[in-house]
């Protein structure tokens, strides 16, 4: 197998070094027209809840880490039950909105923080007004779900859900860096695959190299 020296993959890449950069302008140009004109901005707001134990539960000062356990396993229960079907269609009803369940879903997400007691709902949506209503109405809604369901009072909102002013996509900058990355990458593969394709013979090391003839002379290339 040839081996091909650092200086001929150089002259390899400086050769067609245009496609490198017509591929990698292209690629950012078109990622700057999606990011800036074709996707819309998409807003994230949240409001975070916490559980407390229930208001007839009894314990005493020993029990201080029980209690904590307790309010833990509730939070996972609870955090359930904001994603569940009761509480999506009250909130689509209440606020009016024009939406299916699985929508309302993939625009609203439930965290559980680890080892605390604390819920945070997201939404994400094109209108930042939107978002916050829909993070503060189901906050709402599973709270009084809570109340029927479970028979219990221990949910309090910590913060309330506020309009977003800075989308978190598209990110044009990231988007175009990537872009540019992936597309010098396809030219760089593209100018070592045209070479590999290109069978002709070029210079007097060339014929040396594949023929195994030996150069005496060459002819230069005269003017027309």
């Amino acid at each position: 197998m040839d081996e091909i020296s650092l200086r001929e993959l150089f002259l390899i890449i400086r050769k067609r070094l245009w496609l490198i950069v017509l591929l990698t302008v292209v690629a950012v140009g078109a990622s700057a027209v999606v990011s800036f004109y074709l996707l819309e901005p998409v807003y994230q707001t949240f409001t975070t809840l916490m559980v407390g134990k229930p208001k007839d539960y009894q314990s005493d000062n020993k029990l201080e880490y029980n209690d904590i356990l307790l309010n833990q396993k509730l939070v996972s229960t609870y955090g359930e039950l904001v994603k569940s079907r009761k509480v999506a269609d009250q909130v689509i009803a209440n606020l009016n909105l024009d939406m299916s369940y699985e929508t309302f879903g993939s625009k609203v997400s439930v965290n559980l923080v680890n080892n605390t007691e604390i819920i945070k709902i997201q939404v994400k949506d094109t209108d930042p007004e939107l978002a916050q209503k829909i993070a503060n109405e189901t906050a709402q809604v599973f709270m009084e779900s809570v109340k029927n369901i479970m028979m219990v009072e221990n949910v309090q909102v910590i913060d309330e859900a506020q309009i977003s002013l800075n989308p978190i996509s598209p990110k044009p900058m990231l988007n175009m860096a990537i872009a540019g990355v992936l597309g010098l990458m396809i030219g760089v593969f593209l100018v070592f695959l045209l070479e590999y394709l290109d069978n002709t013979i070029k210079t007097p090391d060339d014929v040396a190299k594949h023929l195994g003839i030996t150069i005496i002379g060459t002819i230069p290339q005269a003017d027309k």
